[in-house]
């Protein structure tokens, strides 16, 4: 799975294909025309809320895929980075980042391969040592087995 460049369409036609739906159910869940389900297919982008729909027909969280991105790709807020803050916000705070077995084996491959070192994927994907280390002897201990 490419995180750094999302074609969503392209991502939403494979798991059509994997789940056997028959474009005569999507056409009717989305009141719309075999055309405009293939135009959906060849976009880029769509709107969230027609993303929406699609993982409720297919059973498949599409927005993991971008909370992905930004996880791997998005830069830190330096100035932010071990304030605290008074204010409270409006908008909900997710306490923890989504890895996702995907996520973890690029990481152990950028590892393995030697693209990257170990400090710099805890640097660069704001990564905690502790947590990339145990990835690290987890896939040594399933190697072995």
């Amino acid at each position: 799975m490419n995180f750094k460049n999302i074609h969503i369409g392209e991502i939403i036609m494979k798991r059509v294909l994997e789940t056997e739906i028959g474009i005569t159910r999507i056409c009717n869940f989305f009141d719309c025309t075999e055309k405009d389900i293939e135009l959906m297919y060849e976009a880029e982008n769509l709107y969230p809320d027609i993303i929406l729909k699609w993982c409720k027909l297919l059973e498949y969280d599409f927005f993991r895929i971008y909370s992905q991105h930004l996880i791997l790709y998005a830069p830190r807020n330096k100035e932010q980075f071990g304030k605290s803050k008074e204010t409270h916000p409006t908008l909900p705070s997710f306490r923890k980042s989504l890895y996702t077995v995907e996520v973890i084996e690029f990481i152990l491959e950028l590892v393995q391969t030697g693209q990257k070192t170990k400090s710099q994927i805890i640097h660069d994907y704001n990564i905690p040592k502790t947590t990339l280390y145990k990835w690290i002897q987890k896939h040594e201990k399933l190697k072995e087995n």
